[in-house]
């Protein structure tokens, strides 16, 4: 979980997309890509603040702020972001966030 942040935060996005659920890979490489983030998007803070996980021990919910922003725009945003991750095949693996800058290629099944 906490891996996914870094990764995000040096924008190694390729790293990044082997840490969410396979189904969702392609759309968040390809959004990546089409976006051109690698260049314009900067996560410039985040903390996490809390992590609930389930009873079965195999689902975990993360609640975190991040600090990002998405060029052409200047403006900062600061999203508070429930990130699930599913422990799938010996590992934690984002399946969604509700908000951030990955909200729209991670939405909730």
């Amino acid at each position: 979980m906490e891996r996914f942040h870094q990764l995000i935060r040096w924008k190694d996005f390729r790293a990044a997309g082997a840490l969410i659920v396979p189904e969702k890979r392609t759309a968040f490489s390809r959004a990546r890509a089409a976006l051109h983030d690698d260049r314009d998007l900067s996560i410039t803070d985040y903390e996490i603040e809390e992590v609930q996980i389930s009873e079965d021990g195999l689902r975990a919910t993360v609640h975190s702020r991040i600090q990002w922003m998405r060029l052409p725009s200047a403006s900062e945003h600061t999203d508070m972001v429930a990130s699930e991750f599913v422990f799938e095949g010996g590992a934690w693996m984002l399946e969604s966030q509700d908000a951030g800058p990955f909200a729209d290629e991670l939405p909730a099944p």
